[in-house]
């Protein structure tokens, strides 16, 4: 069972006002605040005599006393200095995670875990898990929790970047995925009215849960697990008989509920698509946009339909398993579909003018180190596929996989740490400047892995061999200048050009003479017949990403990429190339937060996209 929720933190500020006082006072007027810093001044004001205040102790004070007792006006770079864990927005956006419930999936592969108390392929020691089953899998809940912990620690929360994971997207009822991203958008709405209005909502439908959902955490049933090297009954047959009342409660309140029969509580999963277009409204001008949507899925399951529908729903990024785009690899591993099957996804949603973001495995059953090599060049010099970002989670040994089978057997063993240092190392090289290299080494917890690598820090690794042979990853997030301040005259226009599948594709980037990059475009010179009509005529420009701390709506500060005129100036070089390549319009595929920022500059709203003329 999962770990009850922690209590919010709270101090008494009147009580501590005195000492809190004087420690910002000193935190202010430090031109550098360090570890070591912080931790004297601490030593210097004890809390209570003896122990120390928090570093969110000291946030809720700035934000409480700044402008007062003899401290200057409420400086949000005072509050940046503070700020607890601040690579966390270093990349321009807030991110959040949120995950569905546990539900069949329509997958077979031997690699992944079992764990019957989570969606499909996540465990429920996974710190996103953990999050995800102490709100009842509920997506208030998650993205309310994980706003306030943001906003106690100093976070801006006014650009979110939403990540919705867990098993296959595509495959969960359209209704459930409607009423998901509705009550998503429901809490960035609440949370934008002010943290105590959130808070009241909050509880209301953690109590309803509690009483009620077999998936509130005091209800959920003792652990079922699954042994990987003797499958009696598989994930999805486990999963329906232990949710089977409250997978028939959500179908049978939906049903209640959409005939109009009694008032909705919490607890009903159900909501209308106008509904959610409404919720997407009330987010284009709120406190706490959602300036992107992420979902994941499976190549097997992408349809022009589907597409559609992810695109209704408010998403502008689509994380696909793509695994290998070896076939023999596919079909030993049980994967359920072959390469033909991702070429034709990615088409479809590049048409769509998604982002694509790859999750790729190396060690899977079947692959040699060197194939692995052989099988990442493919995923950049075959046009079909070229992902925009990318996940490398090398293969983990989970006892509730399959896999466990050819393990005991000899047939499949872990890479060594000098053999999956030597292919990751190969695959940082071979990444494009286009590319972002995410994640490397997915985060399981090392209990949960029998055998193989147990390191979670293997990009860092992977960095230090680099640096030592003078070299180091083109991909963005080895070039991001984060939480750096760069002039403007410093950076200077690269364009790379190059085919991708459907037709051109053009990344813009502002960088700096050593590469280092501070904001981006891609831009879609699509050819052949547009996916909807709006689209006709029209280049795409499908992600605009401008790098450094995330500020606030309206913010500037000297020195920061943020704010300062990149995201027009790309928007205006992208409009020209769209125009001399022979494009009448310039669409975008704009997540709700960032319609007004494009109505600003030119666009109009259509129905699924944004439409400039030109």
């Amino acid at each position: 069972m999962p770990a009850r929720k922690k209590r919010i933190h709270e101090i008494d500020l009147e009580h501590y006002r005195e000492p809190l006082v004087a420690i910002l006072a000193r935190l202010i007027a430090e031109p550098e605040l360090d570890g070591r810093t912080l931790n004297h001044v601490l030593r210097q004001h004890p809390k209570d005599g003896s122990g120390f205040f928090r570093r969110n102790d000291l946030i809720q004070a700035y934000r409480a006393f700044a402008g007062t007792n003899g401290l200057p006006p409420f400086d949000p770079a005072v509050l940046e200095r503070l700020r607890l864990k601040p690579v966390r927005t270093r990349s321009g956006v807030t991110p959040v995670t949120v995950l569905t419930k546990p539900f069949p999936c329509p997958g077979e592969c031997i690699f992944c875990p079992s764990d019957v108390r989570m969606p499909k392929s996540y465990l429920v020691d996974e710190p996103g898990a953990q999050r995800a089953a102490q709100n009842s899998f509920d997506p208030y809940l998650q993205t309310y929790t994980r706003l306030r912990t943001y906003h106690n620690n100093g976070h801006p929360t006014d650009k979110i970047e939403m990540i919705i994971l867990g098993g296959t997207w595509s495959f969960y009822p359209e209704s459930y995925q409607v009423w998901f991203i509705k009550r998503v958008f429901d809490a960035l709405n609440d949370f934008s009215r002010g943290l105590d209005y959130a808070a009241v909502q909050a509880a209301e439908i953690e109590s309803a849960l509690r009483e009620a959902s077999q998936l509130h955490p005091e209800n959920l049933q003792p652990a079922v697990t699954v042994d990987g090297t003797d499958i009696t009954r598989t994930y999805n047959q486990l999963v329906q008989d232990i949710y089977r009342a409250e997978m028939r409660r959500s179908r049978e309140q939906a049903q209640v509920i959409a005939q109009g029969l009694r008032p909705r509580t919490p607890l009903d999963e159900y909501a209308t698509w106008d509904e959610l277009e409404a919720a997407h409204r009330a987010n284009e001008s709120a406190a706490c946009r959602c300036v992107g949507l992420v979902v994941e899925t499976r190549p097997d399951h992408i349809s022009e339909e589907e597409v559609i529908r992810i695109r209704r729903l408010g998403g502008t990024k689509v994380q696909i398993g793509i695994q290998s785009l070896d076939d023999d690899v596919l079909r030993l591993n049980k994967r359920g579909h072959n390469v033909a099957a991702t070429r034709r996804a990615i088409r479809l949603l590049r048409r769509a003018g998604f982002k694509i973001h790859a999750h790729w495995m190396p060690n899977l059953y079947g692959s040699t180190p060197d194939k692995d090599i052989e099988d990442y060049a493919r995923l950049f010099d075959d046009p079909d596929i070229r992902p925009d970002e990318l996940k490398v989670y090398p293969c983990s040994l989970i006892e509730s996989a399959e896999l466990m089978q050819h393990y005991e057997d000899g047939s499949w063993r872990p890479y060594s740490r000098d053999e999956l240092l030597h292919v990751l190392t190969a695959c940082f090289l071979h990444t494009p400047e286009y590319c972002r290299l995410t994640r490397v080494v997915r985060d399981i917890p090392s209990t949960d892995i029998v055998d193989g690598n147990r390191l979670t820090n293997f990009r860092q690794i992977v960095e230090a061999n680099l640096a030592e042979r003078g070299l180091r990853s083109p991909d963005i997030r080895g070039r991001e200048i984060r939480g750096r301040q760069v002039a403007p005259e410093a950076l200077h226009l690269d364009e790379l050009w190059y085919k991708a599948g459907i037709g051109q594709e053009v990344f813009l980037q502002y960088i700096t003479d050593e590469r280092d990059i501070a904001a981006f475009l891609r831009l879609s010179l699509p050819e052949g017949p547009p996916l909807v009509e709006e689209l006709a005529d029209a280049a795409m420009i499908r992600e605009v990403h401008v790098y450094g701390q995330s500020l606030g709506i309206g913010e500037s500060a000297p020195g920061r990429a943020q704010h300062s005129g990149l995201g027009t100036r790309l928007i205006e070089r992208a409009a020209a190339i769209a125009r001399e390549n022979g494009y009448r319009r310039l669409a975008v595929i704009s997540a709700v937060g960032t319609r007004e920022y494009y109505r600003g500059r030119g666009f109009t709203d259509g129905r699924l996209y944004q439409i400039r003329d030109l």
